[in-house]
């Protein structure tokens, strides 16, 4: 059985519109949940809260983030990306809103705990707008587009919530970045129209590709722990890099909340970059010969490579100039590796929500254990130590993707008896 993809004209330009939207939702998820991270001095002094305490804070939004994630996952299978997409990042925004208003340790958990839990959607939702909308060959690069709107919310958190401060206080940092999304809304209720989308296979038999699979029949396929492995391995890194690095540069380097606002940005906007060349690097080398695999293998080689000096290279880094380089260095390797982009590349459109999700609550899973580890081990050990550990679980997700996940860009088509067959996207469109 072979799939086909039919793309008109109008929908060639269509699916980077919509790419571009995904990279807003994206950022704005990010901004929303990094606001926190770049005000956590300033609010640990004025609610008198522990680096412990903190950790309970960032734990909370990881156990809901974490429990809702796979559920989002089949939510989004089965009302569509549109209509997720406009409760989660309603949801989320408004509980961005609420932050202005806590005033103990209790609250803060509280709507941190809430907005984890509308967060969750949005990685399942958008990874399964890019199978729809993209050919398997674009995928990482629709993904690392997608993606991207990580690093750019984390990059423009620094220097906005930093302004905001400065001028008029962090709840009012909270409540601005909150009512972003309720523009981003917008403009997605108007532009996304499920029915425009491109049929991945003639008209007759659409119905049955986009049917929802069974939970158990994706448990037993070796492809979706391929999916999952590398979630959990490369996750707990993304929550750390996400939720430390401006405490680690305050903290090691005694960076002031101006300061941040200057330099916090440049880890986000080299993981930006990451995101984008983990899927442009590969479109290229497709484009010379390779194939998706090899061009897709090569790429998580290389980024493997990369965390793991810049990782090592952060535990003896001491001026400050050279721990911002090699962090940002560190996070460029960690955007191009695309784990986030497995699910479209190995498995059918009907399925990558719900193995997405799936690998975000397990990743979320192993976060929660490391950010509750980290905020412990602080007290002992320094933040060299932790980054030169970050460097090893790349090598060993791309060990278990190659065994596991097998040939990328072929794509896992299961059959009503739940036999797995491999058949090839046709790339010449």
């Amino acid at each position: 059985m072979v799939l086909h993809i039919k793309y008109s004209g109008e929908m060639k330009n269509l699916r980077w519109y919509i790419g571009g939207l995904l990279c807003l939702s994206t950022a704005l998820n990010f901004l929303d949940r990094q606001t926190l991270s770049v005000l956590a001095g300033s609010i640990q002094r004025e609610l008198r809260l522990s680096d412990v305490q903190y950790s309970w804070i960032t734990s909370s939004f990881l156990v809901s983030y974490t429990a809702m994630y796979f559920v989002s996952g089949r939510i989004v299978d089965r009302i569509g990306v549109r209509k997720a997409f406009l409760v989660a990042v309603s949801g989320w925004s408004l509980v961005s809103m609420l932050h202005a208003v806590v005033h103990n340790l209790a609250q803060l958990i509280g709507v941190r705990f809430f907005l984890g839990l509308f967060e969750s959607a949005n990685y399942p939702a958008g990874v399964r707008a890019i199978a729809e909308w993209f050919p398997v060959q674009e995928r990482a690069l629709g993904v690392g587009l997608f993606s991207s709107g990580a690093a750019w919310g984390g990059a423009l958190a620094a220097p906005l919530v930093s302004l905001l401060t400065f001028y008029f206080g962090w709840r009012a940092a909270f409540s601005w970045t909150g009512l972003l999304g309720f523009f981003w809304i917008a403009a997605w209720s108007t532009l996304y129209r499920r029915n425009r989308e491109p049929a991945l296979q003639d008209p007759g038999d659409r119905a049955t590709v986009l049917k929802p699979l069974p939970l158990r029949t994706l448990l037993k396929i070796r492809q979706t722990w391929g999916c999952v492995a590398a979630r959990v391995l490369i996750d707990p890194v993304s929550y750390f890099l996400n939720f430390w690095i401006p405490k680690y540069l305050e903290q090691s380097h005694h960076f002031s909340l101006l300061e941040l606002g200057e330099f916090a940005w440049l880890p986000f906007a080299g993981n930006s970059l990451g995101n984008l060349l983990g899927g442009a690097i590969p479109l290229q080398l497709v484009a010379r010969g390779w194939s998706v695999n090899r061009a897709r293998k090569f790429t998580m080689t290389v980024a493997s490579a990369l965390a793991a000096g810049f990782g090592i290279a952060l535990s003896v880094a001491q001026p400050s100039w050279l721990a911002v380089i090699c962090v940002s260095g560190l996070g460029f390797g960690h955007g191009l590796w695309g784990n986030v982009a497995l699910p479209a590349e190995v498995l059918p459109e009907q399925a990558v929500a719900t193995v997405s999700g799936l690998g975000g609550t397990l990743g979320g899973i192993a976060g929660i254990g490391t950010q509750l580890g980290i905020g412990l081990l602080l007290k002992q050990l320094s933040f060299g130590w932790l980054f030169a550990s970050c460097g090893c679980f790349y090598f060993v997700a791309l060990i278990l993707t190659h065994w596991m996940a097998g040939e990328i860009g072929i794509i896992a088509t299961i059959s009503s008896t739940e036999a797995v067959v491999q058949s090839r996207i046709i790339s010449n469109l």
